[in-house]
């Protein structure tokens, strides 16, 4: 689940809706203008970070904190009630009056069978579903009725070359290639891995009050920690009261540099010491609105401790598309305990 971007759709058929730039830490978001299902359709992987496959995503639209959501798409139909579930749950608790969907799959069936299942779900509880499309292969494919006929027969969109694209990198933005290839941006290399595992022997935790202060360091002057400083800081966040001082005291302003920090500090750790500083990373990706980072993250993390608490919070966070500007007002509760899972 991802929070914080917003599509509106107007009756003329024109869509505009701000890029994730804002969400990412960059400046003020760029406003782009939707007019066809291709822009639709090009929108979603600027949105999610990353071009889905085997996933059906909602967008919400015409209102503002405005969220997605993406699911897998499961290989039986009789499991698609699962996906609608899991879409409808966080959209009526952000009461969300309007959406989008768009499945990413070339099997017609179930694909279907998921689409239409929402559009039926969505509209008994209310939620108007504005657009259903299917994308594959560089493909849109239309599923409600009304459409062309061509439309059912697939109108094929160049994602490299739509102006979204062009306005995303301009902004900075990367949009990866499929899910697993966001995944591999913080998994281990293991060169790197290995001159910090031979820091591990001789370091110590740091004291209480020494990791806030080294990552407020490092934030300010956009560097990384030392081999050194990662063995220390890799020792001391599996302490839980220690830990929260690299993740509580963060802001929406330094969300994106903590993520480049505890990134690089993932790729370097070798995989028994990654677990908390993995937790850490999800949490600012979160607070970052990348919430497929954070996804990664997460899993990261639980590979190794699969009840680590803070990657379980994050975990709820995600799941219930909590919107990172609700930050401030969680922040008081969650990072003045000792154990912000508790």
């Amino acid at each position: 689940m991802v929070a914080g971007n917003v599509l509106v759709m107007d009756t003329a058929d024109s869509t505009p809706f701000p890029s994730t730039s804002a969400d990412r830490g960059s400046p003020p978001p760029t406003l782009l203008r939707a007019r066809t299902p291709a822009d639709i359709a090009a929108f979603v992987p600027l949105a999610l970070g990353f071009l889905p496959e085997h996933s059906v995503v909602m967008v919400s639209t015409g209102a503002p904190g405005g969220m997605q959501a993406r699911v897998d798409l499961p290989h039986d139909p009789d499991d698609v009630d699962d996906v609608v579930e899991a879409l409808l749950r966080p959209a009526r608790r952000h009461g969300v009056r309007e959406v989008v969907v768009v499945v990413y799959d070339d099997d017609t069936t179930v694909a279907d069978e998921a689409a239409w299942a929402i559009h039926e779900e969505f509209t008994a509880a209310g939620v108007e579903v504005r657009e259903v499309l299917r994308v594959h292969d560089d493909h849109w494919y239309a599923v409600l009725p009304g459409a062309p006929l061509a439309a059912y027969r697939g109108v094929p969109f160049e994602l490299a070359e739509h102006p979204f694209t062009a306005q995303a990198v301009f902004d900075g933005r990367v949009t990866h290639a499929s899910r697993e290839a966001l995944r591999a941006t913080i998994a281990v290399d293991p060169v790197l891995a290995g001159e910090v595992e031979d820091e591990i022997g001789a370091a110590v935790p740091l004291p209480a009050g020494a990791l806030g202060t080294l990552a407020r360091r490092h934030l300010a002057a956009g560097t990384r920690f030392t081999c050194a400083e990662l063995a220390a800081v890799a020792l001391t966040v599996t302490a839980g009261s220690l830990r929260d001082e690299a993740w509580a005291c963060l802001g929406r302003t330094d969300a994106r540099g903590a993520v480049e920090l505890w990134s690089d500090a993932v790729r370097r750790l070798p995989s028994p010491h990654v677990a908390a500083p993995a937790a850490v990373l999800a949490f600012a990706a979160w607070l970052a609105g990348d919430g497929a980072l954070a996804w990664c993250a997460v899993d990261r993390c639980q590979a190794v401790e699969p009840d680590h608490s803070l990657a379980g919070l994050v975990a709820q966070l995600l799941e219930s598309a909590t919107s990172p500007d609700d930050w401030e007002v969680l922040r008081p509760r969650l990072g003045g305990t000792a154990d912000p899972a508790a």
